[in-house]
């Protein structure tokens, strides 16, 4: 897969039979317990290793922890339910290779946390390979272990055949020269299952890239999404907020049949009622974040299409999430993903995106540069201002998101 010069990722929703999801909620547990071993063989090997006697007993227990953590096979060999008929091999060498993936991440960006142990939810998630037997001449979308029987139905190793969602037109036209990576089994807590695929060809995903030679600079806020270089304005969707008061009311009901259940020693898993109003919550849940994702899908691809230089701010979202009064208006509307989404399609169109250091580009008058100070300087109820050296007239958004592109035009000089 590394070898071909074109990757893909494609999403499709799936229905599984009962008998299917029983498969797919083993090969999920199957795979978080795996993950879970090694993160606790990891622990005690810690733990051991500051014992700087040379007892031993711990050198010994510390050779058969390194010996378990080198193979899934050690490990399903100690417990014997993990080669059960209806668990997939591929899934429990997976959750090994992602826990190496997550140590690699930590060492490479310390942000992200050392791994720690995956607890039960209503999620369930396992990942698999497409192998491709030695007889395939041309691997393709049809001919793996994981394949497409038509548009509409995959074959799933210990799965079966599948029902899912139509594939994409392109890819579907693509299918005799497109290869199967993983493909990863994912159930939501709206209970929605879902087949991420990672494709590779060598021929490019899209359409003949059309460049225009215009640049952009992008700044974001609150009060719309965001203003652009050109004085174009994205009206902020706010989807979380038009949900609040009916998701605030439907948990509220939750959190009641939660009591009940408790005041009657009843478990969680096995109320009924609460189990019905938990799904009521996680659709409304799900259905802000398709909409969000939605939102910013189209936005981002226009954006992309239609200009050759991207230019936005370098937003740390978890910083700005510790401002108590702008942390719901930042969390719905999506920064991170938005520039996470920006990047990946400016890769796939052969465009440039970049981002810069925000500081300053409020404060400077992005005709003569001046920067503001003291108690010149704006504050958030500032929305429009005039430059005191060059008396030119600003919109605050606007006149930032010119310095962002100025920034970016010289940051790439």
């Amino acid at each position: 897969m590394a070898k071909l010069p074109y990757h893909y990722g494609m999403k499709v929703r799936c229905y599984p039979s009962s008998q299917q999801k029983a498969i797919v909620k083993r090969n999920s547990d199957a795979s978080r317990f795996v993950y879970n071993e090694m993160v606790a063989i990891d622990h005690e090997l810690f733990q051991l290793r500051q014992v700087k006697l040379p007892i031993d007993t711990v050198q010994q227990r510390i050779k058969q922890l390194e010996q378990r953590k080198k193979t899934t096979k050690s490990i399903s060999n100690e417990h014997l339910f993990l080669y059960h008929k209806n668990i997939d091999s591929l899934s429990l060498a997976n959750a090994k290779q992602n826990y190496a993936k997550a140590w690699k991440a930590f060492r490479k960006v310390h942000r992200s946390g050392i791994p720690v142990f995956h607890k039960k939810s209503y999620t369930w998630k396992y990942q698999t390979n497409a192998q491709y037997s030695g007889k395939i001449s041309a691997p393709s979308l049809l001919n793996g272990s994981v394949r497409f029987l038509d548009r509409n139905h995959a074959k799933l190793p210990k799965v079966g055949a599948i029902r899912t969602s139509s594939v994409r037109n392109k890819i579907w036209q693509m299918r005799d020269t497109v290869r199967i990576g993983t493909v990863t089994i994912t159930k939501d807590s709206a209970d929605c299952f879902y087949l991420s695929f990672q494709l590779a060809s060598l021929q490019p995903f899209i359409n003949a890239v059309t460049f225009t030679n215009k640049k952009l600079g992008v700044d974001l806020n609150t009060e719309n999404f965001l203003t652009a270089s050109n004085g174009a304005v994205v009206a902020n969707p706010r989807y979380y907020r038009k949900m609040l008061k009916q998701l605030n009311r439907q948990k509220r009901k939750l959190s009641r049949r939660q009591l009940r259940a408790k005041k009657e020693h009843r478990s969680l898993r096995d109320a009924k009622n609460y189990q019905k109003q938990r799904l009521r919550v996680a659709k409304l849940q799900a259905k802000v974040a398709h909409q969000r994702l939605n939102f910013l899908h189209n936005l981002t691809t226009e954006l992309v299409k239609n200009h050759d230089l991207l230019v936005a701010e370098e937003l740390r979202s978890s910083n700005l999430l510790k401002n108590h009064a702008l942390a719901l208006s930042i969390s719905d509307v999506g920064w991170r993903l938005f520039l996470q989404q920006l990047q990946t399609k400016a890769d796939l169109y052969g465009k440039t995106f970049v981002t810069v250091d925000p500081r300053n580009t409020t404060q400077t008058c992005s005709n003569c540069g001046f920067l503001l100070t003291g108690d010149h300087k704006l504050t958030l109820r500032d929305r429009s201002w005039q430059c005191p050296q060059c008396h030119v007239k600003h919109q605050r958004d606007h006149n930032s998101a010119k310095n962002i592109l100025a920034k970016g035009i010289s940051q790439l000089a």
